[in-house]
């Protein structure tokens, strides 16, 4: 009696991919750009634990972390740090996830509903708005 038919009680409804909402592709490449790789990674991964892909949701999130503590290294190799290197190489991290890691993992993206994205907006304003902050004031007293 291994392969018993249970049938769905009235109550159950079983879940679709139109059910389960999702970041979409232009909030993590525009999360990527603005923020770091780290936070649309951090969409991105979200993304794949709603829909069940644990193992590929790690693998996302690490690879965002590596990336972008790999473009602080990158970006601050020259004397002079130029804020158009970082925006290169943000979008450089936007277009790995969004292209080949979204579009691998979410190829039918329409077919899911959007998230909004206030409250990750929020959370990544409260974690940047400090960190500039720091950095400007550190600036100021070397001079």
């Amino acid at each position: 009696m291994e392969n018993e038919f249970k049938p769905l009680d009235e109550n159950s409804i079983p879940v679709t991919e139109k059910q389960i909402k999702i970041y979409s592709k232009r909030a993590i490449w525009g999360f990527s750009v603005f923020f770091t790789s780290i936070f649309g990674g951090v969409l991105l991964f979200q993304n794949l634990r709603d829909i069940g892909k644990k193992k590929e949701a790690n693998l996302v999130l690490l690879f965002s972390i590596i990336f972008s503590v790999a473009i602080i290294y990158i970006v601050n190799i020259p004397e002079k740090p130029k804020s158009s290197l970082t925006l290169l190489c943000n979008m450089l991290g936007a277009l790995i996830l969004t292209e080949y890691f979204f579009q691998k993992y979410f190829p039918n993206q329409a077919e899911y509903e959007k998230k909004k994205i206030w409250k990750p907006f929020l959370i990544s304003m409260a974690i940047t708005i400090p960190i500039v902050l720091v950095m400007i004031y550190a600036t100021s007293q070397e001079n």
